[in-house]
């Protein structure tokens, strides 16, 4: 048995929840005990939430929800792609993490089919690239619920500064746009992020103010999406 597939089984074994011991695990498998406490060394230094030590067991403290997938070849392609935008277009700290899940996915999968797509990561979207550098400030706002000022310049080239309260980025292929309440127009408004000119957080919070919140937007959003009725 391949290693990477004795390890997917030792996943498999330990997501009932319970302790097992690694003399039961060798057995199963049919691989020494020592084996087992390798392998079993290798899931921990992963990140996987296991706990144990040799000559007690081993378990399994946290649920692990992704089940084994099997992926056509337009799923992968979508799955590549979008492991892609993010390595290029998001915060250093998810591109990081797209740059590792990449690695996997590369490890594990065929090679991309056609010409020029053995790289990854290569990803020339001038409007991602303008607007990454805006997006972890964003990103922590949203969560924080922070207040921001910023400078902006709408298609017909006018410069404007507002204060809003930002709600939920969006990412549309090529654009990312910012839902947001604008404090000035007293309303919604979308803001494209590759035409910020500047970003200051306040270090003001806003409430999670009924009208003005996410879920007024999204409700905003599905009513004006609505066919309408005859």
């Amino acid at each position: 048995m391949r290693r990477t597939d004795r390890l997917f089984d030792l996943i498999q074994i330990l997501r009932d929840g319970r302790l097992h011991r690694a003399t039961d695990i060798a057995e199963r498998l049919e691989v020494s005990v020592r084996t087992v406490w390798r392998d079993m060394a290798t899931l921990m230094a992963s990140g996987l939430p296991i706990e144990g030590e040799r000559g007690v067991g081993y378990i399994l403290r946290a649920p692990i929800t992704l089940p084994p997938l099997m992926l056509t070849g337009q799923e992968m392609e979508a799955l590549r792609l979008g492991v892609r935008l993010v390595a290029e277009g998001a915060d250093p700290g998810l591109a990081k993490a797209a740059r590792s899940l990449g690695g996997k996915i590369g490890s594990v999968s065929p090679a991309p089919q056609g010409e020029g797509t053995d790289d990854l990561f290569v990803y020339t979207g001038t409007e991602a690239k303008r607007a990454a550098p805006y997006l972890p400030q964003i990103r922590a706002a949203i969560r924080a619920k922070e207040r921001l000022t910023i400078s902006y310049i709408d298609p017909r080239g006018v410069e404007s500064h507002r204060d809003i309260r930002p709600l939920q980025l969006e990412f549309w292929g090529r654009v990312w746009t910012l839902a947001a309440w604008c404090e000035a127009r007293r309303d919604f408004r979308s803001f494209r992020v590759d035409r910020l000119l500047a970003l200051t957080p306040t270090g003001e919070t806003f409430p999670d103010e009924p009208g003005r919140n996410l879920a007024a937007w999204r409700a905003l959003y599905a009513a004006e999406a609505a066919p309408e009725g005859e």
